[in-house]
C-alpha cells in the first residue's frame, strides 16, 4: 500500500455487531493474514450509511505475530466458507478463490482463512454487503483508493474476505502470488524462512510486520510477471 493511501485511512465506528475472529493484513496483495489479538471497539448505534467513506472499522490489533505450520484442514474450512459466500449471494459471487499462505501448501501461516470474492461492483456495497451482514459478517475495511477493496470478517471462523470488482488488479497478483508459490519450492521455503524471521521480531502493530513483507511479496510477483511474460 502507498504512504498517501495509508495516510487517508480512518479509524471509524463498528456497528455493535459481535466481534469475529479477525486478523487482517493491512493490504489485499500479501493476502497473508498476519495481527495479534483483536480488542472490540465501543458498540455504537451508527448505520453503515453514516460511516466514513473509508477506512477501518472498528479493531485495533496487538504487535503479536504467531505462525502455525501448515495446516491440512486449511482447504477445507475454505470450502466451507466459500460455500456459505456462495448460498448467500448467489450469482453475484463471481468468484470465490482461497487465497493467502493458508492456500499454499507447506508454506507457514496465520491459522485465519484468506479468501478473494470478486463481485460485480466491490464500491456498490447495497448490492452485497448487506446480505453478509445479515448472516453474521462484519464489514472491517473501505478502501477506496485500493482498487475499492472491502474485508469483510466471518462469523464462527477465522476467515477474512477480500471483495474486489471484476478486473480488479490486485485479484490477478493475488492469484499469481498463490500459484507461483504452490509450484516453486524454491521460491516457497525462502518466503517461509523471511516470514518465521519477521514474525519472531516484536512489533507495535502487527500492521508493521506486514509491512515489512511488503517488499518480498513484491518481488516474488515481479518474478512471477516476468517469468509468465518470457
Amino acid at each position: 500500500m502507498s504512504r498517501r493511501a495509508r495516510a487517508k485511512r480512518e479509524r471509524i465506528s463498528d456497528t455493535g455487531v459481535g466481534a469475529a475472529p479477525w486478523d487482517a493484513l493491512s493490504a489485499a496483495l500479501a493476502g497473508d493474514a498476519a495481527g495479534g489479538s483483536a480488542v472490540a471497539a465501543a458498540p455504537s448505534t451508527t448505520s453503515r450509511d453514516e460511516r466514513s467513506s473509508s477506512g477501518t472499522v472498528g479493531f485495533v490489533l496487538d504487535g503479536e505475530v504467531v505462525l502455525a505450520d501448515y495446516d491440512a484442514s486449511w482447504p477445507d474450512r475454505f470450502d466451507r466458507e466459500a460455500t456459505r459466500i456462495r448460498q448467500i449471494l448467489g450469482p453475484r459471487a463471481l468468484r470465490v478463490e482461497h487465497v493467502g499462505s493458508t492456500a499454499v501448501p507447506a508454506l507457514a501461516a496465520r491459522p485465519v482463512i484468506d479468501l478473494l470474492l470478486v463481485v460485480p461492483d466491490s464500491a456498490n456495497e447495497p448490492a452485497y454487503a448487506s446480505d453478509l451482514e445479515h448472516e453474521g459478517y462484519v464489514l472491517r475495511e473501505r478502501q477506496p483508493d485500493a482498487s475499492e477493496h472491502r474485508l469483510f470478517t466471518a462469523p464462527g471462523e477465522a476467515a477474512n474476505i477480500h471483495v474486489y470488482s471484476t478486473g480488479a488488479e490486485p485479484i490477478e497478483q493475488m492469484l499469481l502470488l498463490r500459484d507461483w508459490l504452490r509450484d516453486r519450492p524454491d521460491e516457497r521455503e525462502r518466503f517461509d524462512r523471511r516470514k518465521r524471521d519477521l514474525a519472531a521480531r516484536p512489533w507495535r502493530q502487527a500492521s508493521l510486520y506486514a509491512d515489512a513483507k511488503r517488499g518480498v511479496i513484491e518481488s516474488i510477483v515481479a518474478r512471477a510477471q516476468a517469468a509468465r511474460s518470457a
